[in-house]
Order: structure tokens, then C-alpha cells, then sequence
């Protein structure tokens, strides 16, 4: 096995190559394979280097790239497209179907100018989760456009709720190296503001990012790459400190869900992963609200609970699908459960009920 700078931002020592050891090891066993080819690279950040590297291997009078992003999306993945001078094209997904993209979309939407599909699963902000036959069939599709690449963001794989399960993409067939696998230490080991992430695949991209990461950041610090470390040597997926988190974080799922689905008018797609539910509050929308005005979509009514409930919610829009609410359940049941009552209490007045 080659490595290469595993650890940014410190000598290239030799006690280094075992120090990477434990990422690499994470990596084998989500991914099925680890071959010379492949390189495992510590950064800071994984978004703040991608999607550029994948752009820049052709002549810049050709660089008209588009970048595939299925809707909803983590808010900063346009953006990224866009700082990499490429072009982000948006595919709706519906709540009927779990926010999951359609192949048959996919391959509609696939040009000349195609060169990356950002997959996330588990998703920021759906929740949902990407079946493995799912992803074998965009697999099939990727095999068949040799210029498309995939950028799959796996940052929530061990928060998920069987029966659904976590499939890494690059671990199907003749995906290994057309993958960028990109993770951070955030959400699974609870180390958000420790900007510790790691991106896997082959050899000459991973380079490309370590570049343009040494001129951003340099690389993490020592105290949080030792932390990472430590992380890992909980087991395989977090072990049993992970399991009991992923456990809570159920409970407020279901109750989350159970009481929502209760609420007039809420479409709501169960998640099976991650800690966000994504709900349509559409059918508010239009309505006239006594001492704050109309509703007219996801931003005045996240506007309005927060004036009427103060509930704290993000728009839908940040996130591509205007007609929903993201809310996050990565805090108490307690405290839930009096966020419930709030919503419950600022909506009543917008009920048919109310305006009849």
C-alpha cells in the first residue's frame, strides 16, 4: 500500500502511515476495496475542495461543465458547482417518493457537458435513503457516460434506522474509480466545529484536492486529527456509543413523525436516516395569518413560527424544494415535544376549522 500525506498539516513521518492506518481501515469497510491506485486524504473541510478538482482536467475553452444535483440538497452544492465555474443542473425529486432521484430522470438529463452527480445518503435535509437497487441503477447509467463522475457525500451513513441500510456507492461494481467519497467526523462521532473530514478515491483527484487544500487551510490540527483517531477506535460504525445515539435519535423520529402526521394538512416522507424531518407545509401557504399577514411560502412561514411560536425552523428554499420546512430533531425529546405543542398552538388559527 502507497500513502501519501495521509495526515495534511503535519512532517511526513514515518509513524505517520500507521496514524493513518485506522481511516484507511474505515474506508475498506465501507467501500469493499482498497487498492495501490487508491489514496485516503485528511483535509479540513471535504466540500471546501470539490467539486473543482474533478473539473480541471480538460482544456478551459471546454470547461462549460454541468454538475448533477438532485433536489432537496445540502444548501452548499450549487454554490460549490458554481465556484468551480460549472453549471449546477437541478433534478427534482418528490415527496411521494421518498425525495429519491428517478433514473429515468437521470438519464434524460445527462449532456455532453455532464461530468458529476452529487449523491447524498443518508440526505441533508430529507433524511431519506438510498436503496442499494436504487443506486446500482444510477451505477448503470454512470457506466454508460464515461466522462460522469460521482461526488457521494456519506456524512450521515451511521445515523440510519433499519431496516434500511448504508451503501457506499463506490463499493459497486466499476464505480471504485469513477467515486469521490467524501465524510466528516460532525454528525456520527457529535464532533461539529472540529472541521475533520477525509475524502477517498483514486489517487490523481484526491492530489488535485490535497492542492487546493493546502492554499485554503493547510490542513486540520493535530489535537482533532488525534480526536478522529480516537473516534474511530470506537468499532465499526461507532460501536455501542453510536448505537445507543442512533437509538435516541429514533425515539425522536417517531414521535416527531407520529405528531406531525396528526397535524391538518402535512405531507410528511418518513426519514430513515440522518436526524432532519423534511415536511410540506404547502397547504398553508395563501393563508392570512392576524397580526403578521400572508403565508407565501417556506421562508414567511418559518418567519411566522418563529414570531408565533418561536420555533426555529429553516426554509424549504434554501434547500431546493420551496414547498417544505426542514426541522432537526438532534436535540431532547423534552424539548421536541414543547416545539410540537408550539407549532400545533401557531397553527391552529390557519386551520379550515379556524377560517370557516
Amino acid at each position: 500500500m502507497q500513502f501519501v500525506k495521509a495526515i495534511q498539516g503535519t512532517p511526513p513521518t514515518p509513524e505517520h502511515y500507521n496514524y493513518a492506518r485506522p481511516f484507511l481501515i474505515s474506508s475498506k469497510r465501507r467501500t469493499g476495496s482498497l487498492t495501490p491506485l487508491i489514496i485516503l486524504c485528511l483535509v479540513m473541510e471535504p466540500s471546501k475542495v470539490l467539486p473543482r478538482p474533478f473539473l480541471q482536467f480538460a482544456p478551459r475553452e471546454t470547461r462549460i461543465f454541468q454538475v448533477i444535483i438532485p433536489a432537496p440538497y445540502w444548501v452548499s452544492y450549487p454554490e460549490m458547482a458554481r465556484l468551480a465555474d460549472a453549471v449546477p443542473v437541478i433534478l427534482p425529486t418528490s415527496i411521494d417518493n421518498n425525495f429519491l432521484l428517478d433514473p429515468k430522470l437521470l438519464q434524460s438529463k445527462i449532456t455532453q457537458r455532464s461530468r458529476l452527480l452529487i449523491l447524498c445518503s443518508p440526505s441533508n435535509p430529507t433524511g431519506s435513503v438510498y436503496p442499494k437497487k436504487l443506486l446500482q441503477d444510477i451505477a448503470h447509467i454512470v457506466a454508460n457516460h464515461p466522462r460522469l463522475l460521482i461526488l457521494s457525500d456519506e456524512i450521515y451513513e451511521h445515523i440510519i434506522y433499519a431496516p434500511a441500510t448504508h451503501t457506499s456507492f463506490a463499493s459497486l461494481p466499476g464505480m471504485w474509480d469513477r467515486t469521490l467519497t467524501v465524510n466528516r467526523f460532525s454528525k456520527a462521532f457529535a464532533m461539529t466545529g472540529w472541521r475533520l473530514g477525509y475524502i477517498a478515491g483514486p489517487k490523481h483527484f484526491v492530489a488535485a484536492c490535497g492542492k487546493i487544500q493546502s492554499q485554503f487551510t493547510t490542513g486540520p490540527n493535530s489535537i482533532a486529527q488525534k480526536a478522529g483517531v480516537a473516534a474511530l477506535g470506537l468499532g465499526y460504525a461507532g460501536g455501542e456509543i453510536v448505537a445507543n445515539m442512533v437509538k435516541a435519535f429514533r425515539e425522536r423520529r417517531d414521535f416527531l413523525v407520529k405528531s406531525f402526521r396528526e397535524m391538518e394538512g402535512l405531507k410528511i416522507s418518513e426519514p430513515q436516516g440522518a436526524f432532519y424531518l423534511f415536511i410540506d407545509f404547502s397547504y398553508y401557504y395563501g393563508k392570512e395569518a392576524e397580526g403578521f399577514g400572508r403565508i407565501d411560502d417556506s421562508e414567511s412561514l418559518c418567519r411566522y413560527l418563529l414570531d408565533k411560536g418561536q420555533v426555529a425552523l429553516v426554509p424549504g428554499s434554501a434547500f431546493g424544494d420551496d414547498t417544505c420546512v426542514r426541522i432537526s430533531y438532534a436535540e431532547s425529546l423534552t424539548i421536541l415535544q414543547e416545539a410540537v405543542e408550539r407549532i400545533k398552538k401557531a397553527l391552529a388559527p390557519l386551520s379550515s376549522a379556524a377560517l370557516r
